[in-house]
């Protein structure tokens, strides 16, 4: 598999259709959530992608400090549903805080978890800093990783 780290304004147009699709099927279509998945934050993010012959497998979206939150932040973290259960998650994640340390040295790093994925959030060193909440009618958690 390949692994790109790309600006928005480094990605063709393909690469930022295959993204949104990928998102949009999960969050909106699978998970029966209506929100904005287009939110604006895109333009700033550092998109962390890898494809197979099937096309995306799957993709994180990193933000920098001050754009969402105080802090540099992980979201929309996201494996292709024939993907799931491959490892391919926990390589994504450990893609996504090096990369995320190595190029914005942060003391901290944030990402607002599914309630349901705390436990896969705390094995990469994250710990709950928020009760659980609705967003978008599904429950969830915000997390930190300090130290980093």
């Amino acid at each position: 598999m390949k692994w790109t780290y790309n600006g928005f304004g480094e990605l063709s147009g393909h690469e930022v259709y295959e993204m949104l699709k990928l998102r949009v099927d999960v969050f909106i279509v699978e998970q029966n959530c209506a929100y904005h998945e287009v939110d604006g934050h895109d333009y700033d993010a550092i998109h962390i992608f890898c494809s197979d012959e099937e096309g995306l497998a799957a993709y994180a979206r990193l933000l920098p400090a001050s754009v969402k939150y105080l802090e540099p932040s992980i979201g929309r973290v996201i494996i292709r549903e024939d993907k799931r259960g491959t490892g391919l998650a926990h390589i994504l994640m450990e893609r996504s805080v090096d990369f995320t340390k190595k190029h914005w040295k942060p003391e901290k790093i944030r990402l607002q978890a599914q309630q349901h994925l705390v436990g896969f959030y705390e094995k990469h060193g994250f710990n709950a800093i928020s009760e659980p909440y609705e967003d978008g009618g599904i429950p969830h958690v915000d997390m930190i990783l300090s130290n980093v």
